[in-house]
């Protein structure tokens, strides 16, 4: 560290920020005379407003611009760590920077969120769909899983790989591109700007989200992104007094998820172009990782599980490069181009 002080640096949005002050709980409940000190970053992915609805993939540095004015700030000495939602992060950090401790893994499920109303059928005429408020004639109808949206539904995500499961799930749906923080894109869809979306669980429990339109998705029917529902902290290659400090607060077994998971990104070269995702869960002394690589329209995918003793990092590593290189080995030439 570069002072007495102990400096996170964070994104400033919402969810952010709870995240760094769920770390610095941690901290301060780790080490009771630790001075720890928050500090807002503005980054890009806060503050560049974009043409229309334009995914973040298609902006230059994808999924780079939620971490890359923190990343400088760290690389400079201005903060010690760097707090992320480890989904956000890059496969490739940049040189001198690490990422080795994880708090302990939230629900890392997706959830859709719907709010499809059906105005009531009138004397020789069908009923009528709408996804704006009820008003008077109108009754809500639950649609609580991907199955049970209306044929042709438009759904909103900017996400690769939640547009390549549900098209291979549903190809009728018409799918859109959909911005905003977590309240912003739940407001969108209370007004009628598409018929459904995907959010994370774990930032919705983060921040005390409830809602009736909120249905969380099992993994075995939507497998999360790498990293999803993981608060990681990013530190400076051999900066030993934040280790020390991050040490005290690391959730091993999520850890080891987190390694494992990356690796399986890494062994692809994924992006935020690419439709992959993987889940590994720590029992007992064992690995069970799942991953599996979409095409962008959904039509094909392919998939590899591996449950193996996993005690270390190195074991963590290993289990993952296995299963991102078999499904590697599996993929057409130029699949991943």
């Amino acid at each position: 560290m570069q002072s007495k002080t102990f400096r996170i640096g964070t994104r400033t949005s919402p969810l952010a920020l709870v995240q760094a002050n769920m770390l610095k709980a941690a901290l301060e409940g780790s080490d009771a005379s630790l001075d720890v000190e928050i500090v807002p970053i503005k980054s890009k992915a806060d503050w560049k407003k974009s043409e229309g609805e334009k995914p973040l993939s298609e902006e230059n540095g994808g999924k780079g611009l939620f971490a890359k004015e923190i990343e400088t700030a760290l690389s400079n000495g201005d903060i010690d760590c760097g707090v992320h939602s480890l989904k956000d992060m890059a496969s490739f950090l940049p040189d001198g920077l690490v990422i080795e401790h994880c708090l302990p893994r939230a629900d890392a499920r997706d959830a859709m969120i719907s709010a499809i109303f059906i105005k009531e059928p009138q004397a020789g005429k069908p009923a009528t769909a709408s996804i704006k408020e009820p008003q008077a004639g109108k009754s809500v109808t639950a649609y609580n899983t991907i199955d049970d949206l209306p044929q042709g539904a438009t759904l909103g995500t900017c996400s690769a790989r939640r547009k390549a499961m549900a098209m291979a799930m549903r190809p009728d749906l018409n799918v859109v591109p959909f911005r905003g923080n977590v309240q912003t894109r739940i407001d969108k869809i209370k007004v009628g700007q598409v018929g459904a979306t995907f959010l994370a669980m774990a930032g919705l429990t983060r921040l005390g989200i409830m809602d009736s339109v909120i249905h969380p998705i099992a993994t075995d029917v939507m497998l999360p992104a790498c990293g999803q529902g993981i608060v990681c902290m990013e530190m400076r290659d051999g900066d030993v007094a934040t280790k020390a400090v991050l040490d005290k607060v690391n959730c091993i077994p999520t850890s080891l998820s987190a390694i494992a998971e990356r690796e399986v990104l890494r062994a692809l070269d994924g992006s935020c172009h690419t439709p992959i995702a993987a889940f590994a869960v720590v029992e007992d002394g064992q690995m069970y990782l799942r991953a599996e690589v979409y095409a962008l329209d959904g039509s094909s995918v392919y998939k590899e599980e591996l449950r193996d003793v996993c005690a270390n990092k190195d074991d963590a590593l290993k289990i993952g490069q296995t299963v991102g290189e078999k499904i590697n080995a599996q993929l057409p030439e130029g699949f991943l181009a």
